[in-house]
């Protein structure tokens, strides 16, 4: 799987601290290798048809869209923030 990154994306990345990255890139990687991984806990939002989000940490939630072998990160933040605008 390939990975794209919509400005969204890009402009919340920027406002993460160094642990929230690494965290981030952690998932980000165990995204690609498995999407079942248990800690990510992935699951479609609802009333979307292809949005989809992802656990970082306890309060961090990544979203994100599959389109052939892209997995298009498209959002990133606060569980609640980061939801809200998928």
């Amino acid at each position: 799987m390939r990975i794209a990154r919509t400005e969204s994306f890009r402009r919340a990345w920027k406002q993460l601290t160094a642990e929230q990255k690494e965290l981030a890139q952690n998932a980000i990687e165990n995204l690609v290798r498995d999407m079942r991984y248990p800690a990510l806990r992935v699951k479609k939002i609802k009333g979307t048809e292809y949005i989809w989000e992802a656990r970082v940490s306890r309060s961090l939630r990544m979203t994100f869209q599959i389109k052939g072998d892209t997995i298009i990160l498209r959002n990133i933040g606060q569980h609640d923030e980061t939801l809200r605008r998928p």
